[in-house]
């Protein structure tokens, strides 16, 4: 087997590849409201529901891959998903003057780029445990930091050759830099498959080890408390985050700010989301995630009452909301594997990733309608505040992790992938009420 030299190369070329997925999509809609608005005559409504298509197509995509996640190789299922999303983007500057036309596109951007996000979230956090929110903090960094540069790359591209042939060149990129990431750099710790299919077990020096990951099984998980705080408190704050993103430029320029400076917004938006993923990842492997969770969950609810003129006050509160975003990104991962296990990895992170994706659909169009309908979008913000804190209150009461950190196990799955997988079993065995400690 090809490991890389280190564990942390799973997670730089996991990270990168992430960085030319779905978030660099969402992080630029916001640019292209107006251009596309202005060739095809659509409301801002339609051209914003995109996001909210997109959405659902993510959702029932990261439903279907889910199943898979668990039982295939991470490669034989990334490589094909940053393919198809990357065609279904190019698709949308060929698209004519029609609503359903160009919003079918988006729809499979969601579907295919459901495809690249949970099978490189499972091979990071197999490789981790006594660092596991860092490492994903660092991979979703990436994402942050290609969040903050999609706006400007998709502003310079509107300028230059139109928003057609930008999204042809942000689909080639798309491809070419993931699909070369994910082939040198991105498998699972002890990764055994045939044809692509995982095996669970293997035998080396004559010794059978098991390569199943402890934690509950899929149909035990959803059936508790945590499965469903973790879902609903996260869903909830992806209406908030991900409304005010898409929607950002076009309501900071109708409180008086220039287009560059509107567009400036969602470079810091992306930079400080940037550093709350790394920050928020060092701080959750040492501060308990049902802590660290309502606090920044919080923090977009000052952003939103400082969301005005002049721009360096604008600034500040967008960095609140960012920072939110980013530390976010890092509790999903953490908090399922903390509370749930590993081994239905793929199937409850998909499902509260879908979860979070349809909370996520309902927040631009919620903005979207509250402007149609108002003429503004300040009577929404107060809606988005009570959201917030109902997720806050979710998460804060999940209780004690079930499978907390295994002392040591970084550095040993570092030097010998199997052993590790050895200590994985001799934890799960030893734990025999954790089920009922999850319950």
């Amino acid at each position: 087997m090809n490991r890389p030299r280190s564990p942390w190369w799973v997670v730089v070329g996991g990270g990168v590849a992430a960085a030319f997925g779905p978030q660099m999509y969402l992080a630029s809609l916001g640019l292209f409201v107006d251009p596309i608005s202005a060739e095809t005559g659509f409301s801002r409504t339609t051209v914003t529901a995109a996001a909210s298509v997109a959405a659902v197509g993510m959702a029932i995509g990261l439903l279907t891959v889910a199943r898979f996640v668990d039982r295939f190789a991470a490669r034989y299922l990334l490589v094909p998903g940053f393919v198809l999303f990357a065609a279904s983007m190019a698709l949308i500057g060929l698209v004519p003057p029609v609503a359903l036309a160009y919003l079918l596109p988006c729809f499979f951007v969601g579907l295919f780029g459901a495809a690249t996000m949970v099978p490189a979230s499972r091979a990071v956090v197999s490789w981790f445990d006594n660092n596991r929110a860092l490492a994903v903090g660092v991979v979703t960094g990436f994402i942050g930091l290609g969040a903050a540069l999609a706006p400007v790359l998709a502003g310079a591209l509107i300028d230059s050759v139109g928003w057609r042939a930008a999204y042809g060149v942000m689909a080639l990129l798309s491809v070419l830099v993931p699909v070369t990431m994910v082939t040198l750099f991105v498998r699972a710790r002890a990764e055994r498959h045939v044809r692509g299919r995982l095996v669970q077990q293997a035998q080396v020096d004559g010794r059978d080890v098991s390569l199943e990951l402890p934690g509950l099984a899929f149909g035990e998980a959803v059936r508790t408390r945590q499965f469903w705080g973790i879902a609903v408190g996260l869903g909830l704050v992806g209406v908030v985050v991900t409304g005010l993103q898409v929607h950002l430029v076009p309501m900071m320029t109708d409180r008086g700010l220039t287009d560059d400076q509107a567009a400036a917004l969602l470079v810091v938006f992306g930079l400080t989301s940037l550093v709350g993923r790394v920050a928020g990842g060092f701080i959750i492997d040492r501060v308990h995630g049902a802590v660290v969770g309502p606090i920044v969950m919080l923090a977009p609810i000052i952003g939103l009452f400082f969301l005005d003129l002049p721009f360096a006050g604008a600034a500040a509160a967008v960095g609140f909301i960012g920072v939110a975003f980013g530390i976010e990104g890092d509790l999903l991962a953490v908090l399922i594997t903390r509370y749930l296990g590993m081994r239905s990895f793929g199937r409850l992170v998909g499902s509260v990733q879908a979860a979070f994706i349809l909370g996520s659909a309902i927040g631009p169009l919620l903005l979207g309608l509250g402007y149609d309908s108002f003429g503004a979008y300040d009577p929404v913000l107060p809606v988005l505040m009570v959201l917030l804190a109902i997720g806050a209150v979710l998460i804060a009461t999940l209780g004690p992790y079930a499978y907390p950190a295994v002392e040591g196990f970084d550095r040993l799955a570092a030097r010998d992938e199997l052993a590790a997988s050895e200590v994985l079993t001799d934890v799960a065995e030893s734990r025999p009420t954790a089920r009922s400690h999850s319950a």
